[in-house]
């Protein structure tokens, strides 16, 4: 072996032998997965309610947060949960997530700050023994506020900070730690699993999906179905009952393109995620009577985005076509 060589094998040598000892790292905590996903989720969130808070018919304070509970952990993990927000108040619910740019950012408020009072006023307790319920009823009593009022909280050590929010469509976002690749939004909530939120290729896609619940509530497609009387059982998948439902599916899918590109997304992501979300691999072998089937779904985002696009180039506002007289449920 020519001399020259062997001091770089040398050096070499002593390169790689420390990486072949080093012990694999540690798996990431669940709880910090988590905690980055709601931070993605309320990024998010505040970007597409605020942003397009002039096309929806209701509106409430947005202040792009998302909130914690330490009753949300078994006791036995609750300290290891509770690290992963930087939060060491196990009594009071607490700041899990703040939005860039958004007012709760503004204020100064961080991630893991507890807090102890609303407005002088305890912070609610909730009712029932639901994890959730003090969340819950946190939620409900900001929404219900006017849209633009500023609000006080009282956090750890006595500190006294005031928001001033902006006012967005009326829904609040939460994250559920789930694998199952979904969302569900109830009229005032939209819920996005963890197995969603790690589906996706990227924010525009996950922005997508959010879109898309979002557009369910801005629509009041769960009241309206209410109204209509369908069937929320077994016979939801059938008839008149997964007429309506497919109907409703089809109207937030059309104004999820149009909150993504009031919102500075890619409208173009709606098709992406659809396509690829319908093409997953674990997806229900026969397609459920209440949603579209993927194929016809990407053609109709896809057509969107090119109103959308046509709109642009003609230089004409956007306005979306179903939020000022969505059609009947019939």
């Amino acid at each position: 072996m020519p001399r020259r060589v062997r001091p770089i094998l040398a050096a070499l040598s002593l390169l790689v032998a420390p990486l072949a000892l080093a012990a694999p790292s540690a798996a990431p905590s669940p709880y910090a997965l988590l905690a980055a996903t709601e931070a993605r989720v309320a990024a998010i969130g505040f970007r597409l309610t605020t942003a397009n808070a002039a096309w929806c018919p209701v509106r409430q304070p947005q202040f792009g947060w998302m909130w914690g509970d330490p009753r949300l952990y078994e006791a036995d993990r609750r300290v290891e949960a509770l690290a992963a927000y930087r939060a060491d108040d196990a009594n009071h619910a607490f700041v899990a997530a703040i939005a860039p740019g958004s007012p709760a950012a503004g204020a100064g408020l961080s991630v893991g700050d507890p807090v102890k009072a609303i407005d002088l006023a305890p912070v609610p307790d909730g009712e029932g023994d639901h994890p959730f319920a003090r969340i819950t009823a946190i939620e409900a009593k900001i929404a219900a506020r006017p849209a633009n009022a500023p609000l006080d909280l009282h956090v750890g050590g006595g500190q006294l900070i005031r928001l001033t929010p902006v006012p967005g469509c009326a829904s609040d976002f939460r994250v559920e730690a789930k694998d199952k690749p979904g969302a569900v939004a109830d009229g005032r909530l939209v819920l996005v699993n963890q197995g969603l939120a790690d589906f996706t290729a990227d924010d525009a896609e996950l922005a997508a999906a959010i879109a898309h619940e979002l557009a369910h509530n801005i629509l009041r497609h769960r009241a309206r179905l209410d109204a209509a009387g369908v069937d929320r059982g077994l016979g939801k998948q059938f008839g008149r009952s997964a007429r309506l439902f497919r109907q409703t599916e089809v109207e937030a899918d059309r104004l999820s393109v149009w909150l993504l590109a009031g919102a500075g997304y890619d409208p173009g992501a709606a098709a992406r995620f659809w396509s690829n979300f319908g093409q997953r691999k674990g997806r229900p072998l026969f397609q459920a009577g209440t949603h579209p089937g993927w194929r016809d779904r990407v053609a109709a985002l896809e057509a969107e985005a090119a109103t959308i696009a046509a709109a642009r180039a003609a230089g004409q506002p956007l306005h979306p076509p179903l939020v000022d007289a969505p059609p009947p449920l019939e």
